[in-house]
């Protein structure tokens, strides 16, 4: 075998010890509970007594509300380095965040005209 083989299966064998010795130490050094009590496992709802079951379904638009928030949540998170240095990028970067947030304004408008964003 040669070096890096050995080097390798050495670094295999020391962060597989490591990770499951750092495993084995919280397990032995785990919180417990003193006793069991019967109220541990109910759902908790701000200290109020749960009325039904916890699994409810919920209305698809729920979700697409959530993920249009998402799409213009990360635009923001992409506006905001350029707004930092609108300078620097001189009119190719003002060009191309119009276009950028163009297309996501044609996204837009398009949901709205097939209904997707109306609440029902």
């Amino acid at each position: 075998m040669s070096d890096t083989w050995l080097a390798a299966l050495l670094f295999f064998g020391l962060s597989t010890f490591v990770g499951a010795s750092m495993v084995l130490i919280a397990w032995v050094l785990r919180a417990r509970a003193k006793e069991d009590l019967p109220t541990r496992r109910l759902t908790y709802e701000c200290g109020e007594t749960p009325v039904g079951s916890a699994w409810v379904r919920f209305h698809p638009r729920y979700y697409l509300v959530a993920l249009v928030f998402v799409v213009f949540d990360v635009e923001v998170a992409f506006l905001f380095p350029w707004a930092v240095d609108v300078q620097g990028a001189g009119m190719p970067g003002i060009v191309e965040v119009f276009l950028f947030v163009g297309v996501l304004l044609l996204g837009w408008v398009y949901a709205l005209k097939k209904g997707a964003l109306r609440w029902q």
